[in-house]
């Protein structure tokens, strides 16, 4: 029996767990890369994947790939608890 779940590189893991490392008080845009923060804003505003995808000219498999690293680097799980939080944070 193979075990399930998710692959990340052991350079993205350290980097990952040394940002969350900093504490609840570090702003969410010194997390993300630009380009991150940016989807994460445009997921805040409420569109979907797609329609950012379109908007930036970029696959939605990117999007996603940006909208999962996202959730990994803040430590959140769903896309209800990033819109939350991020809400709080960029003045959503």
């Amino acid at each position: 029996m193979r075990a399930r779940g998710r692959y990340v590189s052991a350079t993205f893991g350290r980097k990952a767990g040394l940002r969350l490392a900093r504490g609840a008080d570090t702003p969410v845009h010194e997390l993300l890369s630009d380009r991150e923060f940016q989807v994460l804003r445009m997921i805040a505003s409420g569109r979907t994947v797609k329609q950012i995808a379109d908007e930036i000219a970029l696959s939605v498999k990117t999007v996603s790939t940006y909208r999962a690293r996202i959730l990994l680097k803040t430590g959140m799980k769903t896309t209800a608890e990033l819109i939350a939080r991020s809400s709080e944070s960029i003045g959503g």
